[in-house]
């Protein structure tokens, strides 16, 4: 992994865990609470990463993106128990509505943006917000327990700030399709999801074919994943086409969204990752950001449903990659965490920060396979994507 030299932070306040749809819903803030206490009992917040504060999002930034009646939507259902508004896609079982709504999702939207300002500043080389990554959210309705598109709004800010190339990187289980529909005509900013294929899973978007609009064709890439795709098929197609495609783009900076919810244990999905393999792709990423764009590197969060055994796992590696200080994988998870949170779930979790996998993949110009479903579903993005960016998609 390339060393980092720089000030790294995590933008963060405890209050970002407001952002919650109540004890029954998969997306717990419970697994935001649980990073970061995992992240100071690993002692990440002595050995290079910083946290700083999260300002709150107005509402002029939050139009940037979203469309004022969203807005007034939001804010109108969360001061009133059981108000509902179907139309803009909140009071569904994916968004049930709950009080200050409207604070609690601009939060995670200041947050954010926050990140993209420290790494656009120069004040941070790489910056994070863990609470953010809400990807599936449309400029004019919520979507997939999505309120605010808090990665378009920043990504949104960048561009205004007069950046002219943007990369953005999803590695969510679930196709970023809030983002890549926002930014569908815009070839400033380079949409990449590997994902779940929609033939299997929400939202059911996500294939070789949606390319971005007229004029901004090859802007959006999507790589549709089998079910059942473990760490090497996963690692095999993300080698295969997101390197060649960012060196090709150039950004000025890179946006990654790192919903862990490909791990074999989240029960939403069914992709087969380990910890190891997502740990793995960080280091991808973060090698790829010092390549490309000096460092300049703004990571989020995402999914992820195993609350207590995976998320805050995956996220203290990528906040240990973030900050230089890489945690080793045979690292023994503190007794105290660990008894933090079968106090607070009644859950037992892993006794250290691997799954036991060392990931490997088989490299794309070492031969493909017609008869595979992974190597058929890389060919077809590879093959409708590279051409349009200049590049030879057979290897």
């Amino acid at each position: 992994m390339v060393e980092c030299v720089g000030r790294t932070t995590v933008v963060f306040d405890k209050t970002l865990t407001e952002y919650d749809f109540g004890p029954h819903h998969p997306m717990s803030p419970l697994r935001v609470d649980l990073t970061m206490r995992l992240v100071e009992e690993l002692g990440l917040l002595d050995t290079g990463l910083e946290i700083v504060p999260a300002p709150m999002a107005d509402l002029e930034l939050i139009a940037t993106v979203h469309s004022e009646s969203l807005i007034e939507a939001v804010q109108r259902v969360g001061t009133t128990r059981g108000a509902i508004d179907p139309a803009h896609g909140l009071g569904t079982d994916d968004n049930p509505v709950f009080m200050d709504m409207h604070h609690a999702s601009a939060h995670v939207v200041g947050a954010s943006v926050e990140a993209f300002r420290q790494v656009w500043s120069g004040e941070s080389i790489h910056s994070a917000n863990i609470a953010g990554g809400l990807h599936h959210a449309m400029p004019d309705r919520a979507s997939g327990f999505c309120i605010y598109n808090d990665v378009a709004v920043g990504i949104q800010w960048l561009l205004d700030q007069g950046a002219e190339r943007v990369a953005y990187v999803d590695v969510d289980a679930h196709h970023g399709d809030g983002v890549e529909k926002i930014f569908w005509d815009d070839p400033r900013v380079l949409t990449i999801s590997l994902h779940e294929t929609g033939q299997m899973l929400f939202p059911g978007t996500g294939f070789p074919t949606d390319l971005g609009g007229e004029g901004a064709q090859g802007s959006a890439v999507n790589v549709a994943l089998p079910p059942g795709t473990a760490d090497a098929g996963w690692l095999r197609a993300f080698h295969a086409v997101v390197p060649p495609l960012l060196r090709e783009f150039n950004p000025e900076v890179l946006v990654t969204q790192h919903g862990c919810d490909s791990h074999m244990e989240d029960p939403l999905t069914h992709l087969m990752l380990s910890v190891d393999g997502q740990r793995v792709a960080y280091e991808a990423l973060h090698d790829l950001a010092h390549e490309l764009t000096e460092g300049k590197w703004v990571a989020t969060g995402g999914g992820g449903y195993s609350v207590s055994s995976v998320v805050p796992r995956a996220w203290s590696h990528l906040l240990g990659i973030l900050s230089g200080s890489p945690i080793d994988p045979e690292t023994v998870t503190p007794t105290s965490w660990r008894e933090y949170v079968a106090s607070v779930t009644a859950e037992q979790v892993p006794f250290r920060m691997t799954d036991g996998r060392v990931p490997a993949y088989r490299d794309w110009r070492d031969g493909y396979d017609p008869e595979a479903w992974l190597d058929r579903a890389i060919h077809a993005t590879r093959t409708e994507v590279f051409p349009l960016h200049g590049i030879d998609p057979f290897p």
